[in-house]
Formats: C-alpha cells, structure tokens, sequence
C-alpha cells in the first residue's frame, strides 16, 4: 500500500507517540472529533496500526520500519497477555519455518505451559492483529514471527 505524504507524516505521529489516544490525535492531527481521526485511520492507515488491550492506538512493527527504515534501533513495545508472551518465546523467528496452531501448542507444553487449542489460536490471531506474528498459509495456517524477538520490548497485560 502506498501511502499519501499526509498518511506517512500522520503514520510517524502515531509511531512516535504510541501507545496513544484518539484525543491526542484528534489535536496533533487538527480534526473535529475523534470519530474524524477513527475513520481516517480505517481509511487510510488500516494496515499500520492496532489497538492495544486497552484501546490505544499502537504502530504496527511493518509501520515503524516503514518511517524509522529498516536499520532502525527502536525497539517495538507491545502489551501481550501471560499466554501471549509464551507463543512469542517458543513461535518459530522470521527465518524459520512456520508452525501450525497445534505445533505452538505442543511448543507450549514442552516448556510447561499446558493451555487450550482454541487459547493458542486466539493469542496468535491477536499477536498476528499486532504485527509481531505473520500468518503464512498453507494447507491450514501456519505462523512464526515477524519481526526478531530482540526488536521487541514486550509489557505483561492485567488479565
């Protein structure tokens, strides 16, 4: 997706400030109402951005190489459950060859961690939803990570 001069330079406001707010948007960006800044952002940054568990708005890993380039040394900070921060410990790296649901599952219990299918699913969607594990399809999903575990400074959630 190509991005408008706008949508970059408004792409950097949300990388610089997240995790942040529709308000704090709404100003830096000039708008009317929240509502304005929440449409535009599906409009045109869709791919680029999520919103946290508690509803901040937050830069994809895509999107901050995106504006700082590849050889940047930000480190991504996201909010990710117990079982979340698991998957990302034991998931397959950028390089490796994806895993399928049930593959991370039996990675999980190796290290201890005995949780539900359908748990492991959820957390890799979410995960996948943030921008820190890709969805490779093949003849049932697989996943890995998509970005190098040490471009992420990950924050436990409140479950």
């Amino acid at each position: 997706m190509t991005l408008s001069e706008e949508a970059r330079e408004r792409l950097a406001d949300i990388v610089e400030l997240q995790p942040t707010k529709n308000g704090e948007l709404q100003e830096r960006w000039d708008m009317d109402s929240g509502s304005e800044v929440h449409q535009y952002l599906e409009a045109e940054l869709k791919e680029y951005y999520y919103r946290n568990d508690n509803s901040l708005i937050c830069a994809t890993p895509e999107a901050t190489t995106l504006i700082d380039g590849e050889d940047s040394e930000r480190i991504q900070t996201v909010t990710v459950t117990s079982l979340q921060q698991a998957v990302v410990d034991v998931i397959a790296g950028p390089d490796e060859e994806s895993q399928s649901v049930v593959a991370v599952l039996h990675a999980l219990r190796e290290v201890g961690e005995d949780r539900d299918t359908d748990d492991v699913r959820s957390a890799l969607r979410s995960l996948a939803d943030k921008g820190i594990v890709e969805t490779v399809e093949k003849t049932v999903p697989t996943f890995r990570l998509a970005v190098p575990r040490d471009e992420l400074d990950i924050e436990l959630s409140e479950e």
